[in-house]
């Protein structure tokens, strides 16, 4: 078994994740936004990578029922139906909507995971269930969406925490690459809080920018127990597992 951990998704290519299973990561905030999307009932949710693509993909689905939603420099984008806020997802309001999202780096993390076998979204809101629905699997490959192409402490430490509760140490039949290793140092100096979150790069960003409420949901842990996966650039909760509200 292999488990490559990538910092960022400009390194990623097809020869990175083809025949692997592929695990997302955005703290701040897309995947952490998504999985309470999906949580409170949201139907689907489809990544695009320009406000552009955005816009037409909603316009294609119907806007009746499809909710516009993303960030630039970590504000909502003008003229959509909501940002990149967890909390702005609530049951009310996207209750068996499908959204179509774009943000700053999550989105494009999952673009350079399509190739892969399997695509799953990691938070710390749903660590544990991510954790479980990787066991006994292959290859692994964790993908942090990273801020701006560069390195995320907070999204690390999740990569870290998440191959932590794997119980993998790089020994005897794991082969883990170098940034996988340090995701796992890292996981046995750092605790996640609101308050670690918010001495990042990303989330003094949103400290700046008066969105500092949002740290305190990024940062709760096992919040939910399901597990977003992707399938044809379509993210949902697969029919199995059900909806945890």
């Amino acid at each position: 078994m292999t488990i490559d951990v990538f910092f960022s998704p400009a390194v990623v290519d097809e020869t990175s994740v083809e025949g692997k299973t592929a695990v997302v990561i955005d703290v701040i905030r897309a995947t952490s936004t998504l999985v309470e999307a999906l949580a409170n009932g949201a139907k689907a949710i489809f990544p695009t990578l320009s406000t552009e693509e955005a816009v037409k993909l909603a316009s294609s689905l119907g806007r009746e029922d499809t909710l516009l939603c993303g960030e630039r420099k970590g504000l909502k984008v003008e003229g959509f139906d909501l940002g990149n806020s967890p909390a702005e997802f609530t049951a009310e309001v996207v209750g068996g909507k499908q959204l179509v999202m774009t943000t700053t780096n999550g989105t494009r993390a999952f673009a350079a995971v399509e190739a892969a076998d399997r695509v799953l979204a990691a938070s710390f809101l749903n660590l544990s269930a991510v954790v479980e629905a990787l066991e006994g699997g292959g290859d692994l490959v964790i993908v942090c969406s990273g801020r701006e192409n560069r390195f995320s402490l907070d999204d690390a430490l999740c990569a870290g925490l998440l191959l932590q509760r794997l119980g993998v140490d790089g020994d005897g039949d794991v082969v883990m690459n170098d940034a996988a290793r340090v995701a796992a140092d890292l996981a046995s100096n750092y605790t996640v809080s609101a308050d670690f979150l918010g001495s990042t790069a990303a989330g003094k960003n949103l400290l700046g920018i008066g969105l500092e409420s949002d740290l305190e949901l990024c940062a709760s842990l096992d919040r939910h127990s399901l597990v977003p996966e992707m399938r044809e650039r379509r993210i949902s909760v697969p029919p199995q597992e059900g909806l945890d509200t």
